[in-house]
């Protein structure tokens, strides 16, 4: 499945919900402590049920909800790309959209609530039927299911395949299901094994903390190897080896202990007669423990928890590169949706530059979704404009909208920062002038511009007195800070010189 779009309501500083639409990559950008890492977070509960990098407790919910009473928080996703046929009764095929179980958009769509942080609730919005003569299908039980079919006399193939009978009562008021967008709870009754059955269908979701804590008991992904066995066990051909393994092993401990209890009822009959063996189901085996040891050690043997930041990034940057390469050899794999906060942390700028590089590749491959969050004007000129979104503080709450293209044709965090926040930056000034510069409109840009003295020092230490155009003036104080001969420009002065260039740059446009 891909994830198409994110809402999130009433979880820490989102108190009305938000909507953000979601691509193969996709990076939040906006100011510090103004919620992108949360969004990455509220994937992680929705996706790993507390097991994963985030445990949801009361103190998640917004605190100007609670103090008007509402508790609940309410994370909701919306897939498309879903199977064409999925199990969800016993081994019986059926589909998403023969059991109305898609919104009225075609897409399968799955709320999560949590009342004042604790357990989830799980619904779908679906456009299903509400004649009451055919509504709540999912809920019925294989009896009830039959009555009705008996009862209304309908044309049914097979009277013990629960999918084969919604379909046919379905079938049977085509033309008054008064279809209309409700919400199923999959916690209750018999959903919840239908639930337990579209669960396995969701992507494998990852998140790399960008302040992640590094002690020896970790059992989060910091070695990349961890989270490529959960990767590997999740292949479906390996499944099925491993669950014949099981099956095998099954067998020979189910024959060993008949043995032992055929030869101890030669002995004593009521003793061997009130003894059953108990062995666990070949389906509840935790294979993945079997590999929760493996790692990558270094000098003397020490785990990459116990090296720098750096290098545990740089490793994590590799273990990308080499999912970029692996999943352009395979197609058969699992949907992965990585989630990486500021993956910039700690690395060189010619690191940076590889691993965005590695991180686009990456998404391109099939079932491979990438999110980020990012403060990096070196990660985000990587990016198109479809890649970015931008979150921001509005009146009555928060928006995340896409970036669009400004003055600049390529996307840069400047000039989000300036549009979105107002951000006067030097930096800004200097990528401005330098476009002005590159498409060979600087001089044009000058004509007619009122000048103001500056003075230049010479290499020999002597000085020489020029007029220079307000954006020159401080183009020329930035790249020459020991020139001291100068009144330092000032906030005003730079804010009216970018002004000055993007208005130019807008007028070319």
């Amino acid at each position: 499945m891909r994830l198409l779009t994110i809402k999130i309501k009433n979880f820490r500083s989102y108190h009305e919900q938000i909507e953000i639409s979601v691509g193969n990559l996709t990076t939040l950008v906006g100011k510090n402590d103004i919620g992108k890492s949360t969004i990455l977070e509220a994937l992680d509960v929705f996706f790993n049920k507390g097991k994963g990098a985030i445990k949801m407790d009361k103190d998640d919910v917004n605190k100007s909800c609670l103090s008007n009473g509402d508790k609940i928080t309410e994370i909701s996703l919306i897939f498309d790309q879903f199977p064409n046929s999925i199990v969800i009764d016993s081994t019986n095929e059926t589909s998403l959209e023969s059991e109305y179980l898609l919104n009225s958009s075609g897409h399968l769509e799955v709320i999560k609530r949590y009342s004042n942080g604790g357990s989830e609730k799980i619904f779908i919005r679906a456009n299903h039927p509400k004649n009451e003569n055919c509504s709540e299908l999912l809920l019925k039980t294989q009896k009830t299911l039959q009555k009705i079919i008996s009862d209304s006399e309908i044309e049914c193939e097979n009277r013990t395949i629960n999918a084969v009978m919604r379909a046919a009562i379905w079938s049977h008021h085509s033309e008054n299901l008064d279809l209309a967008e409700i919400e199923i709870d999959v916690t209750k009754g018999e959903t919840k094994s239908i639930w337990d059955k579209l669960e396995n269908y969701l992507p494998l979701y990852t998140l790399f903390q960008s302040d992640r804590k590094n002690s020896d008991g970790d059992n989060e992904v910091q070695d990349p190897l961890n989270e490529a066995v959960r990767q590997i066990m999740n292949d479906g051909q390996i499944q099925q080896t491993l669950a014949g393994v099981a099956e095998l092993v099954e067998g020979r401990l189910q024959e060993v202990a008949d043995l032992t209890l055929e030869k101890l009822r030669e002995m004593n009959p009521e003793i061997a007669d009130s003894l059953n063996p108990v062995i666990p189901p070949s389906d509840s085996l935790k294979w993945n423990d079997v590999f929760k040891k493996v790692s990558i050690t270094g000098d003397e043997d020490i785990p990459i928890n116990k090296r720098g930041s750096g290098v545990k990034r740089l490793i994590l940057l590799n273990f990308f590169r080499a999912e970029a390469e692996r999943r352009r050899r395979e197609r058969n794999v699992p949907s992965v949706i990585y989630a990486i906060e500021e993956p910039e942390t700690s690395q060189h700028t010619a690191h940076q530059k590889l691993l965005i590089q590695a991180l686009i590749e990456l998404s391109d491959a099939d079932n491979t979704q990438i999110l980020l969050t990012t403060h990096s004007p070196v990660i985000v000129k990587k990016m198109t404009f479809d890649h970015l979104r931008l979150i921001q503080i509005v009146e009555g709450g928060k928006t995340v909208n896409s970036v669009s293209q400004g003055q600049l044709p390529y996307p840069s965090l400047n000039e989000v920062n300036f549009t979105a926040f107002e951000e006067i930056t030097e930096e800004y000034h200097n990528e401005l002038y330098g476009f002005l510069e590159s498409e060979g409109n600087i001089n044009d840009f000058k004509t007619g511009k009122e000048t103001i003295e500056y003075i230049r020092l010479k290499r020999d230490g002597s000085t020489l007195t020029e007029q220079k155009v307000l954006t020159e003036y401080i183009r020329h104080q930035i790249h020459h800070p020991e020139n001291s001969h100068n009144v330092r420009f000032d906030e005003n002065q730079l804010s009216e010189s970018i002004g000055l260039m993007r208005t130019y740059i807008d007028n070319l446009n």
